[in-house]
């Protein structure tokens, strides 16, 4: 295939590319969006493999096809629980590659230009490499964090702002010496040894200091890091599509971060410092006052003689797998006539969207699931809120406690609905590691014990009720 070709090829994927993040921006038109991703990466691979310059069949061959087995093992396998940590192992793997990439590129094209090329070539070869190595670190420990292998707890070492400030400076002047040897490969090679060992203990440690409630925040800007790795591997191979392809994904995850941020009333740079939430509920010490228990027969009667439900759903839905049960509890109470809607914080679980996924995949129709700014006026108006396994974005001290961790953060306001029925395991906290005033308001009750067990209870009295209940 001539350049001229792959050019064109590169410009389609580029396109698709494009239209796939369009179409994610939107449940209804999510899958047609990830359909255009995956044909624009048939193409960008088919255009590759086809270039005239391209030789190595066999190698390509090699690598590829265990990669692809290896791919659909795990994507077949892995829980809808598991997709957080499975998105930041897979950051890692960019980040690994462009650190790669740019050994390569030195060792191999290093010595081959002079002067202003040198220069740009070496500039290139650096910020990849350390973004990459960042990149790579940082989103394996997330994905530890976020499997629970590693503590979500945040890691604050003593004078962690003075350690981050020297390990940025020491790489800037490695960065310095490294340019310095333009033109010269084996001179080059021990600053940028150096550079990428720094930078890859800097990826831990801002990683580690980052606490569970700021993980989802965590996950999104990880990706954003792989995707200017990844623009960075492409300058250095020369390669448009992977500078297009990277630079949207970079763009789109720092968006996305700023979003995460905004719905949390965080700016960037606290999240980067670190230091907020436990990673793990704990009993907070003080309860607000008495809370009120509720079983599953009284909850049945609140849904069966509700107007209007709200469920909100958290963390502890997927963790339960509830969320079958939850669109089949849905589909009743819609079919008696009962307005049900969904409530989404934008930091609900521990990915951005995670909710939303894990509610398409139980068939819950797009249109009832509704963003927390669309949702919030229409509380006072709502008979019963279910609150499933979520925590920290229903708190009231965030709006009412200027002293609160979550001061200013927005949130659910549920408390404002006739009633509440909160689905935890006990009062612990959430990953905030804060008490939520919300489980002691009077119109509040608490239905305890696992979430999928209590909604596959409730799905079983609403079932045997609307046995002889017409539906329409």
């Amino acid at each position: 295939m001539s350049a001229n070709l792959v050019t064109i090829a590169y410009l389609w994927a580029a396109g698709l590319f494009i239209l796939c993040l369009s179409g994610l921006s939107h449940q209804e038109s999510a899958r047609r969006g990830i359909m255009y991703g995956i044909v624009g990466m048939l193409i960008a691979l088919v255009a590759t493999a086809a270039a005239e310059e391209f030789t190595g069949y066999a190698l390509l061959a090699g690598i590829f096809l265990p990669a692809a087995l290896i791919g659909l093992f795990v994507a077949s396998r892995v829980k809808m629980t598991e997709l957080p940590q499975l998105v930041a192992i897979l950051h890692s793997f960019v980040g690994a590659a462009a650190v790669l990439v740019g050994f390569a590129t030195l060792l191999e094209h290093g010595a081959e230009r002079a002067g202003a090329a040198a220069l740009i070539l070496s500039s290139e070869i650096f910020i990849g490499v350390c973004i990459g190595a960042i990149t790579f670190t940082g989103s394996v420990l997330a994905a530890g964090k976020l499997h629970g292998v590693i503590s979500g707890k945040p890691l604050l070492l003593p004078a962690r702002h003075f350690l981050n400030l020297g390990l940025l400076f020491a790489t800037i002047w490695l960065a310095v010496v490294f340019v310095q040897g333009s033109g010269d490969p084996a001179s080059q090679l021990v600053p940028l040894y150096v550079a990428t060992a720094i930078t890859a203990l800097l990826g831990l440690h801002l990683v580690a200091a980052i606490g569970g409630a700021d993980m989802p925040v965590v996950v999104s800007m990880l990706n954003s890091y792989s995707g200017w790795a990844a623009a960075a591997a492409g300058f250095m191979l020369s390669n448009d599509l992977l500078i297009v392809t990277g630079a949207l994904v970079g763009s789109s995850g720092a968006i996305l971060s700023y979003i995460m941020c905004r719905g949390m009333n965080r700016s960037f740079v606290s999240v980067i410092l670190g230091g907020f939430g436990t990673g793990e509920g704990v009993v907070v010490e003080g309860s607000g006052g008495e809370h009120y228990p509720i079983e599953v027969p009284e909850t049945t009667d609140l849904l069966r003689n509700a107007k209007r439900v709200v469920i909100v759903p958290g963390y502890g839905m997927a963790i339960a797998q509830a969320q079958p049960s939850l669109a089949k509890v849905t589909r009743i109470l819609r079919d008696r006539g009962t307005d049900v809607g969904f409530a989404i914080h934008p930091v609900a679980g521990r990915l951005p969207g995670h909710m939303n996924v894990l509610l398409a995949d139980a068939n819950v129709p797009y249109d009832i699931v509704h963003e927390m700014e669309d949702v919030n006026s229409d509380f006072p108006r709502t008979d019963v809120v279910l609150v499933v396994g979520a925590n920290d974005i229903v708190n009231p001290a965030a709006l009412d406690d200027p002293n609160s961790p979550i001061a200013g953060m927005p949130v659910l306001e549920v408390w404002n609905a006739k009633a509440v029925v909160v689905l935890k395991r006990s009062m612990a906290s959430g990953y905030a590691g804060i008490e939520n005033p919300l489980f002691f308001r009077p119109n509040t009750r608490m239905l305890f014990g696992d979430a999928g067990t209590n909604i596959d209870a409730l799905l079983a009295e609403l079932q045997s009720e609307s046995a002889g209940v017409p539906v329409g």
